[in-house]
């Protein structure tokens, strides 16, 4: 582990709201808390106004206000900033790559979902090396730093990042782990229902699905057994499940794979969890190299 938290921030209430969560969990990990900003002078770019020196000094005093913030909260906990001319995309990848996370901010809850994320943290989402956790701007009633932590479990996951971090997670915090399991009929089960029945006979379905969670638990807990795990086994869409387990979380867990030709997407379930959970959501590569 590299013992780095990284916040990329860019002047808004959610990334505040980021760095505020980050401080927390960089205090919890004993790691240090890194402040970037990803800077290049457009002169004619509308959303700018003054000119390159001025603009500068806005973003400094950004960093430089932030930090104050954080030091204010957490006086023992080391922060620094940075100011990168750069590209934001880049520049987030490269803080991925080298930090155990990287903290976006979200732009938190609506009706149009497809603007819930900005265009920059969906790319970065994707291609990030290490994992991503995007935190939307708190709400009244919303336990963002409850103990409890909640990983989506699929099949064949043992020996996984995805449940590393999970479980180094709940460590940290001292609280509950909870893993949850969807699984469904397969259609050709359901076309009749002597295939049904026989599958009923042997309780076979519900049984397989169940050792299949066991079996990527078990390295987990034997790594980490002062965590308590719950597990939680439900029918259904596996984005529904996971939601409806995830409503008094501290921190989601997702996981984000790698397909062929070095593309890279987020799953269905990755993309609902992000645009609907109340918890910050962690997004993690499960081909994530340790840190």
């Amino acid at each position: 582990m590299s013992g780095i938290i990284t916040v990329g921030l860019d002047g808004t209430d959610h990334a505040a709201a980021a760095a505020d969560w980050a401080a927390q969990e960089a205090e919890r990990r004993r790691s240090a808390l890194r402040l970037v900003h990803a800077w290049v002078w457009r002169p004619t770019d509308v959303a700018y106004v003054g000119d390159r020196a001025a603009e500068e000094r806005w973003v400094r005093n950004m960093l430089d206000e932030a930090r104050a913030r954080v030091a204010r909260e957490h006086p023992s906990l080391d922060v620094t900033t940075e100011l990168i001319v750069d590209d934001p995309v880049p520049t987030l990848l490269a803080e991925a790559a080298r930090a155990d996370m990287l903290v976006l901010g979200s732009r938190g809850y609506g009706t149009l979902t497809g603007y819930l994320i900005g265009s920059v943290s969906m790319k970065v989402l994707r291609h990030a090396a290490g994992p991503v956790v995007m935190v939307g701007k708190p709400h009244s009633g919303t336990p963002q730093q409850a103990p409890e932590v909640v990983v989506g479990v699929e099949p064949g996951q043992t020996g996984d990042a995805v449940l590393e971090f999970a479980f180094s997670a709940a460590a940290e915090r001292g609280g509950t782990l909870r893993a949850v399991h969807a699984w469904s009929v397969p259609p050709a089960l359901a076309w009749g229902p002597g295939s049904l029945y026989l599958v009923d006979e042997t309780n076979g379905l519900e049984q397989i699905n169940r050792e299949v969670l066991a079996e990527a638990l078990k390295p987990w807990r034997d790594k980490y057994p002062q965590v308590e795990v719950v597990e939680q086994f439900e029918t259904g869409s596996a984005s529904e499940v996971l939601l409806s387990n995830s409503a008094d979380a501290g921190l989601v867990v997702v996981g984000r794979r790698s397909h062929e030709a070095g593309l890279r997407r987020l799953g269905p379930v990755t993309h609902a969890v992000l645009h609907h959970a109340t918890a910050p959501v962690a997004v993690v590569p499960h081909d994530c190299p340790p840190k």
